[in-house]
């Protein structure tokens, strides 16, 4: 491990580092008079860096060494797959998630999942509990939408991924849920990421719309500190200045990230764009600059609604979307994963 120190370090805040760099097992060697480049030598372990980080002597750690973080990707290291029923995230496959924002009403989420089967998701996407600004908008339909979950994951076939919001609620949604959904406003809830860290089941992690990339890795890094390594990352756009989207699509932390580390990246068109007219466009963006899949509103009747209807996209244009996921996936060679088993109608 590098690590570059500040200037003039008083003789305290030295000793401190030099005993804490003992006590971790390293051999230290200064590169420089002036001794602000400390180089450790010993193995590391991800929670090293941030005890190093965390002195006040410390500037920045320029080179991690063996102390690299769970979620970084070392030299030559293959991609995570994550599997969640038929679909298979990384290792050159592309998911295709679809499903309404909220579960309101039954026969509408059975349409819906029918729907997107029909049209190549391979896992629903829908949420029983909503985030909501308001405390007096549509909060979801809590445990009665989690059945209606069950019900349409045994008829269809499809995985099912739903936000989880509370610790205490993990257990209770894992049993309908093939993936929790950590939402963007959940990010920094850490007694929540340790607890579905805890649960062993995929775990789908939305960027924070005001996070940057090392605030999002290092929430994913909380999951995987518990001993879950499937964890896949969703970039769902950042807060602008601007209110023609809804945020800003960062296609450039989508190619980032493919690099920095191993696990998965999707793109969520939808909530980026915030209009449906844009959903599209914006899904072939996330695909091109390298994601994994992508999670995406649909509904058979937008209008009827309480919770995000104006990005909602119909079926037919979810379809357009597969067949635009078919033709990026190629030039990459990679693979849009479709589902196999048939469905059973109503």
């Amino acid at each position: 491990m590098l690590l570059r120190l500040r200037r003039a370090l008083p003789q305290a805040q030295l000793d401190a580092l030099l005993a804490l760099a003992s006590s971790l097992g390293y051999r230290t060697r200064f590169l420089d008079e002036r001794r602000e480049l400390l180089e450790l030598s010993g193995c590391g372990k991800p929670e090293h860096r941030s005890a190093f980080e965390d002195l006040v002597g410390v500037q920045s750690v320029l080179d991690a060494g063996d102390a690299r973080e769970r979620h970084e990707r070392k030299p030559g290291q293959a991609d995570t797959v994550v599997a969640v029923r038929e679909a298979r995230f990384g290792g050159g496959s592309i998911v295709l998630i679809a499903g309404p924002c909220a579960v309101e009403d039954e026969e509408r989420l059975f349409e819906i999942a029918h729907a997107v089967r029909d049209q190549g998701a391979t896992l629903l996407r829908g949420g029983a509990w909503k985030p909501r600004t308001s405390p007096y908008s549509f909060q979801g339909s809590k445990d009665e939408g989690l059945e209606l979950l069950a019900r349409v994951r045994l008829e269809t076939g499809l995985g099912i991924v739903t936000e989880v919001l509370d610790p205490r609620d993990v257990e209770k949604v894992g049993e309908v849920a093939d993936m929790f959904q950590i939402g963007a406003r959940s990010m920094t809830n850490t007694p929540l990421l340790i607890e579905v860290g805890r649960a062993k089941k995929p775990v789908l992690l939305k960027r924070s719309f005001g996070a940057s990339i090392r605030e999002f890795l290092m929430a994913a890094e909380f999951v995987l500190a518990q001993g879950n390594t499937e964890v896949v990352l969703c970039e769902r756009g950042v807060r602008g200045f601007d209110p023609t989207t809804r945020n800003l699509l960062d296609v450039g932390a989508i190619a980032h990230l493919k690099r920095a580390t191993h696990l998965p990246v999707i793109a969520d068109p939808s909530h980026a764009a915030g209009r449906a007219d844009l959903v599209r466009p914006l899904a072939r963006a996330g695909l091109a600059a390298g994601a994994d899949g992508l999670i995406v509103e649909v509904h058979t009747a937008p209008d009827e609604v309480h919770s995000d209807g104006a990005q909602a996209i119909s079926p037919d244009v979810f379809g357009q979307i597969r067949a635009d996921a078919i033709a990026i996936a190629a030039l990459d060679k990679k693979t849009v994963v479709l589902p196999s088993r048939a469905t059973t109608r109503r």
